[in-house]
């Protein structure tokens, strides 16, 4: 993997030492400057590492969590960063948890502190979250909490505008690799039940709020104001993905 072009990929051109700082840098630009979209799924995505360079990298694309999670890793361990893949369960609508490496998320160790990153969970955290139980955390993109759930699993979860911590996924500490997900990734590309095979979705963070194409729906909220517009037909939908993400599908 060329690191130097990576790092151009998402506009980042500062220190590469594995300090938080740095950590919350490259986070940050990475979720500013590559959207999350499940654009190919209907086409059998690969998560190895040459595929998923080439689509994030060589043609300017997005992914979902096991391609932008996974390619990431590869650059913090390519920088110097103590950082180990993890499975997560995300929580769903009917009050309960996927199963195992429903998702895949991040944990850094700087120092003696530990911190849960993601840049393939559409809209979460801008930084990194560091792991301290039961403590309020505030991020640009808003309150987070982790709470311990079991004596294997961490729960992390989100302030919403009721004022309650709404859970978004559980995790465990154990290290995993990218083989360790294959199964699932074939289930949310295949399966009616996954929540990805049901609509296009392509989201991408921006300085002052989030831009998002869901179906036919386009939102873009920006300091508080939210728009919102039904796109007609897969013409306007695909003008809008190279106007607003520099997304060109292939085989949509």
């Amino acid at each position: 993997m060329d690191i130097k072009r990576y790092l151009e990929r998402i506009n980042y051109s500062g220190d590469l030492i594995p300090t938080i700082e740095v950590l919350n840098e490259l986070q940050s630009a990475h979720l500013l400057n590559i959207p999350f979209e499940n654009i190919d799924i209907h086409y059998k995505i690969k998560i190895d590492l040459l595929n998923t360079y080439d689509k994030i990298v060589n043609h300017k694309r997005g992914g979902f969590c096991y391609e932008l999670n996974g390619l990431f890793y590869r650059l913090l361990r390519g920088t110097g960063f103590n950082v180990k893949m993890v499975s997560a369960r995300v929580y769903n609508t009917d009050g309960d948890f996927g199963a195992e490496f429903d998702h895949m998320a991040l944990i850094v160790k700087i120092v003696n502190n530990y911190y849960l990153t993601d840049v393939g969970f559409g809209d979460f955290s801008f930084y990194p979250l560091k792991i301290e139980f039961n403590k309020e955390i505030a991020d640009k993109c808003g309150k987070f909490k982790f709470e311990k759930y079991n004596r294997d699993y961490y729960i992390i979860k989100r302030l919403n505008d009721k004022n309650e911590f709404i859970p978004q996924y559980l995790f465990s500490e154990n290290e995993r690799i990218l083989d360790d997900f294959y199964e699932m990734c074939i289930y949310h590309q295949m399966s009616p039940d996954s929540h990805f095979t049901g609509k296009l979705i392509c989201s991408k963070l921006t300085k002052n709020g989030r831009i998002t194409i869901s179906g036919n729906k386009l939102k873009i909220s920006d300091n508080g104001i939210v728009i919102e517009q039904i796109l007609k037909t897969e013409k306007e939908i695909l003008c809008r993905l190279k106007e607003l993400f520099n997304v060109v599908p292939c085989n949509i």
